[in-house]
């Protein structure tokens, strides 16, 4: 997932880690967590959770 947000989604390192640290240990959340922060776009939260269906569930 974090080689899917860097390089496919292109959002910074920082960015990241700033989704991880507020989303805990609970990596569902974190495509949340970063449009809550503004980091994302809603477009961009729609494709991280197409990425989610194919990969994660």
């Amino acid at each position: 997932m974090l080689y899917f947000l860097r390089n496919e989604m292109r959002l910074s390192s920082e960015a990241i880690q700033l989704g991880l640290k507020q989303s805990g240990s609970d990596s569902g959340i974190l495509p949340i967590v970063l449009w809550q922060y503004g980091l994302v776009t809603s477009e961009q939260l729609d494709k991280i959770y197409d990425w989610f269906e194919v990969y994660i569930y």
